[in-house]
């Protein structure tokens, strides 16, 4: 089995399992990866995941040993083309990176995560790295494009200048350059990025997750818009779990929990 999939209480941890081609995806692993985050999705008890690749690389990318049979025939990928009437579109190529999920994932990043594999890392919602991690566009060399959302997420997350060096060059772009430019949120010893993920997941999963989700949802969708638009949305979204959960949560402050910053009693 290629993903593996673990759970300990609010925390699902998806695993890559494919350490032969340093976690690189094929059409059935990347269907397999779909899936296991739509079963998160909707799964009640489920609150954050965690992807981490497994045997020392997040993701190397599209296995271009299945790549290169499909030199001289049909390529099936034109399949997952975006509907033209606007319908939800098929799986990314790389499995999950057209999801718009409801609750956050949270990337363990070991070792490798380049070319498509760099394109699932910034689908994610935080990236923990290991000091030696790295990140890079390195199908540049072989011709083959991003079609997973690199091009876009890369530039709203970086800047356009340091992601068109990026992806123009297809360098290794080392944990400590992703660190200082915003490509990661946190660099942590090698060996360490799972268990560091799933600490920063068990302390998300803490929190009232109504108004959490809705943060992140106001958070995600104001790219593009108008400051006005998106502060509407922001508020009329926002308001409503007010009521669900703002009012009870004030009243448990005023009764004296979480005073000074505590977060051990502010869920």
């Amino acid at each position: 089995m290629t993903i593996r999939v673990e759970t300990a209480g609010p925390v699902t941890t998806i695993i890559i399992d494919r350490p032969e081609a340093r976690n690189a995806m094929d059409p059935t692993s990347a269907e397999a990866i779909e899936r296991a985050f739509l079963a998160f999705d909707s799964d009640e008890s489920a609150k954050v995941a965690v992807l981490w690749g497994a045997g020392g690389a997040f993701c190397a990318g599209f296995d271009l040993k299945y790549g290169a049979t499909l030199a001289g025939r049909a390529n099936p990928v034109r399949a997952l083309d975006y509907p033209a009437d606007g319908s939800a579109p098929p799986r990314g190529p790389m499995g999950p990176t057209r999801l718009e999920l409801e609750k956050p994932v949270i990337a363990a990043i070991s070792g490798p995560a380049v070319a498509g594999g760099m394109e699932i890392a910034l689908w994610c919602d935080v990236r923990i790295m290991e000091e030696d991690a790295y990140m890079g566009v390195y199908c540049r060399r072989w011709g083959v494009p991003l079609v997973d959302g690199g091009t876009v997420r890369l530039p709203r997350m970086v800047g356009y200048g340091r992601a068109m060096e990026l992806i123009l060059t297809g360098r290794k772009v080392p944990a400590d350059e992703c660190l200082r430019i915003g490509a990661c949120e946190q660099v942590v010893p090698n060996g360490t990025a799972r268990q560091a993920a799933e600490a920063m997941a068990r302390l998300i999963a803490g929190f009232p997750q109504a108004c959490l989700r809705a943060d992140r949802r106001s958070a995600r969708q104001q790219q593009g818009m108008s400051l006005r638009a998106a502060m509407a949305q922001e508020f009329r979204d926002g308001i409503g779990v007010f009521d669900e959960e703002g009012a009870h949560g004030a009243a448990r402050f005023a009764q004296g929990a979480g005073r000074h910053g505590r977060f051990g009693d502010g869920a």
